[in-house]
């Protein structure tokens, strides 16, 4: 362990070791998603104790896988009543934050995440935040754990793969391994996603309307794979509803000029869970 990413992890264990005090272990069950023909694809739902990755079909689209990812970290806290306050840990690289901008408290609670709820730790490299994911995966108070490297770490492998996919099976927490600038690459995911951008349909007044995704189930080891869902994420219910084939606004939404691809904010940030250019505080807390 090197100085730097000592103090990283140091406050991640104490952050683990005070969430675990407040919570038993988590339910073994799969995640339902609330929509009917995305459960049935997945055998009744996504498994809770598995490693799952979420790819951006593009860097552009990172928004939108970032934004399906939370949606699925949220599902896994609704589940069930008992763990709906369990926190999200959520080890994020640095380099994300710059090409992308940090995450923005106010966009996070739009998308139904209580920022209280978040731990936020924050690594220099892939490496390191794959050893911080790694060890969040084993505490089994977490609702679930969301890990962004960029690229293609070297640390990451097969065999690192397995010991995310081990802990996740050890500790019944899902493990979401959002991937951006990658490329596919043989590992232990029980399932693998590719997500792009879906426009938004807007509201009454003209107002934005509910995030959107098309998200591909590129591989489920042990069932089927293949296929595409147009979905989006009601906040309010904190659960995916599926957009119909033949709305109107689907036929314009396979995006291609890379605009905004969500009508509510989720990047850029204001600040590492201290205040914001307004002087308000962000809401975000962090680790390390």
């Amino acid at each position: 362990m090197t100085a730097a990413t000592a103090p990283t992890l140091s406050d991640l264990r104490r952050s683990l070791a005070e969430a675990a005090l407040r919570a038993g272990p988590a339910s073994q069950a799969r995640i339902d998603l609330g929509v009917a023909s995305l459960d049935e694809a997945l055998n009744g739902g996504l498994a809770r104790a598995a490693l799952h990755e979420i790819y951006a079909a593009e860097v552009a689209d990172l928004a939108t896988a970032t934004g399906f990812a939370l949606g699925l970290a949220l599902r896994a806290g609704a589940a069930e009543e008992k763990i709906a306050e369990r926190p999200i840990l959520w080890a994020r690289q640095d380099f994300v934050d710059a090409e992308a901008g940090r995450l923005h408290a106010p966009g996070l609670n739009e998308l139904g995440l209580d920022p209280a709820r978040l731990l936020l730790v924050r690594a220099r490299d892939g490496e390191s935040v794959l050893r911080a994911g790694a060890e969040a995966a084993r505490c089994p108070a977490l609702g679930a754990v969301l890990i962004e490297p960029w690229g293609e770490p070297r640390a990451f492998d097969l065999t690192a793969s397995r010991r995310l996919a081990l802990a996740a099976e050890g500790s019944g927490v899902p493990v979401l391994l959002l991937r951006v600038a990658a490329a596919e690459t043989p590992s232990a995911a029980r399932t693998r996603w590719q997500v792009r951008a879906l426009a938004s349909r807007a509201l009454e007044a003209n107002a934005p309307g509910a995030p959107a995704f098309v998200v591909r189930l590129l591989r489920q080891r042990g069932g089927a794979a293949e296929r595409e869902w147009h979905v989006e994420w009601d906040r309010d219910r904190r659960t995916f509803a599926e957009r119909s084939l033949f709305d109107r606004s689907d036929r314009l939404a396979s995006r291609t000029d890379h605009a905004a691809p969500l009508s509510r904010p989720l990047v850029p940030l204001p600040g590492d869970g201290q205040v914001a250019a307004d002087g308000r505080d962000s809401g975000l807390r962090r680790a390390g």
